[in-house]
């Protein structure tokens, strides 16, 4: 008697069917050159070599009969370690068209077993909601007819740039200019300013590529965009060059890379644009940031002070602070006093309820720069999926709540407003950042859209790719690997970054034409903003339009 080969059926065992991408493998096309198991991330591919019987059955004189072939060819592994994540650099690399992932919309057991070894399913990326979100939905309907500006936004001179750092009301200006007194910093810069991505979250030629363009367009096209750095320094070179001026120096609750830029202060041939304290993550507040250890490489842990190869978590809060107020007085006046006053500082936190109290706290400190507001839309390296989808506060009622706090203080004009998460999701940055603009803020920071449009990034929200924390980004965007982040040309980066900023800018002059302004951006104009939804309209304050 023959035994019966037995296959083990485990309580997570997964089919074909229960995954969230299946790979279609043409066997006729392919000519096994191992390309896209060679390229393949997560190693979801395998080549197969077996025996397979064909039966066959002969009608005429009612005999069956059997045939064999051998099969070679590629497999898909099924175990949710080596799950396939749809980024497609296997169709990207296969000569002969033979292999492609398919997003399966059927089913998707998969997800009930994305905790593996008592540990919550964390990711990189967004959260996974589709659909047009509420800042697509505004639209710009006060259209200036007949009076000046003219409507052609391409013959016309636009003022499309902004400023960090509080401004001062005219007659207390012209009143310490006069005495002598001190005047807060201030840089004019675009109002699309490059979010905080740090290196080491970042690979080296991707940082390195949108340094390359962020200083472009400055020195050649004119536009003055910056960059932040997020926590973790930047590399020392950059701190002793001119190009620092382009960059918003983060510190965070970890500390990490402030040791570098200390020892480097007496050797900066200038100053940074801004300082930025981060207090929370509009994708994960209260939590606190999180590099694993895929990524600390040799380089990143020389730089941020910790030995090679080990996770590097922050604190959810700055652990030498007791409370928001005390930072206000503490922490901006010391960053302050490091750079001599010269320049702006302002703290970043997460998009909530108490955002206000902290504005508040803002308001009566002369030496904070301004405020930025990060909403649960915005992007992470590393979160919980718990945090991504359901912990936070959307940005844009918050912004327009604290503008409107600021209107009632007369301080509208004094204490900016940075508003970040989720702008661009969909591709509209130019749209959702002008919304925001008119609802209150005086610039937005944008981060996942920069690494779509520079690099390709392949993630979506569909959870397609979205492995930024495991440091194996198949187009080496986020990965401290060597053998990965060398496919990206940090020179294509760069030029893409400038075709980016150069579009930006043609879509705010057309957002900016019909509605009449040319010499500001139109900050807080929300008279020339409606939404056709009632009750959004009823919360941000703007006109119903439907």
């Amino acid at each position: 008697m023959v035994p019966i080969r037995t296959i083990p059926v485990e309580p997570g065992s997964l089919t074909y069917p229960d995954l969230p991408w299946i790979i279609e493998h043409r066997e006729d096309r392919c000519t096994l050159c191992g390309h896209c198991t060679t390229v393949c991330p997560k190693e979801s591919l395998y080549l197969a070599y077996r025996r397979q019987r064909m039966p066959q059955l002969q009608i005429l004189s009612k005999k069956r009969g059997n045939e064999y072939r051998t099969f070679t060819g590629i497999r898909q592994r099924t175990d949710p370690a080596h799950a396939c994540i749809g980024c497609g650099m296997c169709a990207m690399v296969c000569p002969n068209e033979a292999i492609t992932p398919v997003l399966n919309t059927v089913e998707r057991r998969s997800q009930f077993f994305a905790n593996q070894k008592g540990e919550a399913y964390k990711r990189g990326g967004r959260r996974n909601a589709s659909g047009a979100t509420l800042l697509d939905r505004v639209i710009f309907d006060r259209i200036s007819m007949l009076t000046d500006p003219a409507l052609d936004a391409g013959r016309h001179e636009f003022t499309v740039t902004t400023s960090i750092g509080r401004i001062l009301s005219p007659e207390d200006y012209l009143d310490r200019r006069v005495k002598g007194g001190w005047i807060p910093p201030t840089r004019e810069v675009f109002p699309f300013i490059i979010g905080s991505m740090s290196f080491g979250a970042l690979s080296p030629n991707m940082w390195l590529g949108l340094l390359q363009g962020v200083a472009y367009c400055n020195e050649v096209l004119g536009i003055p965009v910056v960059m932040c750095t997020g926590e973790g320094g930047c590399p020392p070179w950059v701190l002793k060059s001119p190009y620092l001026k382009y960059i918003v120096l983060q510190i965070a609750s970890g500390y990490f890379g402030w040791d570098e830029i200390i020892r480097a202060i007496p050797e900066m041939q200038c100053d940074p644009a801004a300082i930025e304290i981060k207090y929370g993550q509009g994708a994960k507040p209260g939590d606190g940031g999180l590099l694993m250890w895929y990524k600390v490489s040799k380089l990143i842990a020389r730089l941020r002070g910790v030995p090679e190869g080990v996770d590097l978590p922050s604190p959810p809060v700055h652990q030498t602070l007791y409370s928001i107020e005390e930072s206000v007085m503490k922490m901006i006046q010391t960053m302050s006093m490091a750079f001599g006053h010269t320049v702006p500082v302002y703290p970043k936190i997460s998009a909530s309820t108490s955002a206000k109290a902290v504005l508040n706290n803002l308001v009566r400190n002369p030496y904070a720069g301004g405020l930025l507001i990060d909403g649960i839309d915005g992007g992470t390296g590393a979160a919980y999926h718990v945090s991504l989808d359901a912990t936070g506060h959307p940005v844009a009622s918050n912004v327009r709540e604290c503008y409107l706090d600021l209107c009632a203080q007369g301080m509208q004009n004094e204490v900016p407003i940075y508003a970040a998460g989720g702008i661009g999701k969909n591709g509209n940055v130019a749209q959702n950042g002008m919304a925001l603009i008119m609802l209150g803020a005086s610039a937005v920071h944008i981060g996942k859209y920069i690494m779509q449009s520079t690099a390709g990034c392949l993630g979506n929200e569909q959870n397609r790719c979205n492995v930024c924390n495991l440091g194996i980004c198949p187009k080496g965007i986020t990965s401290q690997n060597p053998k990965l982040y060398r496919r990206l040309d940090p020179d294509k980066v760069a030029e893409r970054v400038a075709e980016t900023f150069m579009a930006i800018q043609t879509e705010v002059k057309k957002i900016m034409a019909p509605l009449g302004r040319s010499q500001s951006l139109p900050i807080g104009m929300s008279d020339a903003i409606g939404i056709g939804d009632k009750d959004a309209a009823d919360l941000l304050q703007i006109k119903y339009v439907c």
